[in-house]
């Protein structure tokens, strides 16, 4: 058994739940080969895609990565989420950094005239939400805020 198993095995508290402060870093294991961008793993102020660490804001699509102009959530306007729009995705996933937080409707409503749902959660959730619906052969894209809380 690997160590990682045994750390989530030694970790469990008994009540069928895993503390969030009990595992800081996850590895994502891919089944097959793909040459979609997939995540990989996540980490404290990182995420990583078929291996490879990203410590900045991006955004990520099934054959793009594109670096995210944003600094902060504090910097999520209308404008921002009008070129997320222009990416004509199904399914628009948003990284809000280590704690979920929702922007202002105001700014999102360009998405929903796109026909783009949005899905908001912290990043670590983004990344996993972003593979199962990949996998589920969905036009989905992660805009994931890796750095910069405030």
């Amino acid at each position: 058994m690997s160590a990682a198993i045994d750390a989530v095995i030694k970790s469990y508290n008994g009540t069928g739940r895993l503390h969030p402060q009990q595992i800081s870093d996850m590895k994502l294991h891919l089944a097959a080969s793909d040459s979609r961008n997939l995540f990989s793993g996540y980490g404290e102020g990182y995420v990583a895609i078929h291996g490879k660490h990203y410590e900045h804001n991006l955004i990520v699509l099934v054959d793009r990565i594109i670096d995210w102009e944003v600094a902060r959530f504090a910097d999520l306007d209308e404008g921002t989420f009008a070129r997320l729009a222009d990416l004509s995705l199904e399914i628009l996933v948003l990284g809000t950094g280590s704690r979920l937080r929702f922007p202002r409707p105001s700014a999102t409503k360009c998405l929903y005239a796109a026909r783009t749902a949005l899905e908001v959660m912290d990043t670590h959730a983004a990344c996993r939400t972003y593979n199962i619906l990949l996998a589920e052969d969905r036009r989905v894209g992660a805009a994931l805020l890796v750095q910069g809380e405030p």
